[in-house]
Parts: C-alpha cells; structure tokens; sequence
C-alpha cells in the first residue's frame, strides 16, 4: 500500500510574511532523492491544502486512512517526517508517527 505525504506550500503555509515557518522544500525534496524512497512513499508539494487556520499543514493518506498535521514550527519536525518516511518505506506501514509529530494531528 502506497503512503502519500503531502506538504502544504501555498498562500499561508510557508508564508514567513504572515509569521509561518518557511516550508524546507529543496530539503524534503532532496531527502526524497537522498534515501532513495521506493513507490510505497510519494511526496507531493501541494498549493493550498486548506484549513486556512491551522499553519503549516501536511496530509498522510496511509492504509486508507487521512491524518492531518498542523503547525508543523521546526526542521526538526520536518526531518522527524522523514525519518518515519523511511520506517515507512522499510515495509513498517504501521508505525506510529513520532510523538512530536503526532501531537499536531487535527481534524478539518
């Protein structure tokens, strides 16, 4: 089963002018190339998501079911994305997101 990360990078996420944090994409992107993701873990750089009220937002579509993220503030927490991308991608399609990451879940 395919899991799809999906970074929102678009009117207001990643918009420092609005005091969000700027979206490491070039990073994410070249960790993508970098670890040499198989199929089973797509990254998409997506316009707007939405919700507008949360920051920074990213949607996980694994096992069918959607997490949503929001105020996503750190690189770390984007690395921490990674870092389970690659459980992930190591055949863990049940690994839990990491604490850090998975107090940001939200409910649109």
């Amino acid at each position: 089963m395919v899991t799809k990360i999906a970074v929102c990078n678009a009117c207001c996420c990643g918009n420092v002018n609005k005091g969000n944090k700027k979206v490491p994409v070039e990073e994410l992107k070249k960790a993508w190339k970098e670890y040499e993701f198989s199929s089973n873990v797509k990254l998409t750089i997506s316009t707007c998501l939405g919700p507008c009220s949360q920051k920074n937002v990213v949607l996980i579509t694994n096992q069918g079911e959607r997490t949503w993220l929001g105020g996503i503030d750190s690189d770390e927490q984007y690395q921490e994305l990674v870092e389970w991308a690659q459980i992930i991608d190591k055949g863990e399609s049940e690994a839990e997101l990491p604490e850090n990451l998975s107090k940001l879940r939200f409910k649109p």
